[in-house]
């Protein structure tokens, strides 16, 4: 067993994450609009996040160009269990 799964850490899939960066790159969204974005994902996946820290990590992720690893570790951080 990894140690994440060992931990409990949500890994998302590379394909999903892929897709995401591609939809929040391509659409030109501010850091709010790509927080809502990212809010939605995380919800559909079961997981809530506050609003202040989606936007927060949403201009982080932008300005790393969206980096896949970036993303993996910031949802880590943000996803809360509903």
């Amino acid at each position: 067993m990894t140690a994440a799964k060992h931990m409990g850490v949500e890994k998302f899939s590379t394909a999903d994450l892929t897709g995401l960066r591609e939809e929040l790159r391509h659409n030109h969204l501010d850091s709010w609009q790509a927080a809502d974005v990212i809010s939605q994902y995380l919800s559909t996946r079961g997981y809530g996040v506050s609003a202040p820290a989606a936007r927060s990590s949403a201009s982080r992720l932008e300005s790393s160009g969206y980096a896949v690893e970036l993303m993996q570790e910031e949802f880590e951080q943000l996803a809360m269990v509903m």
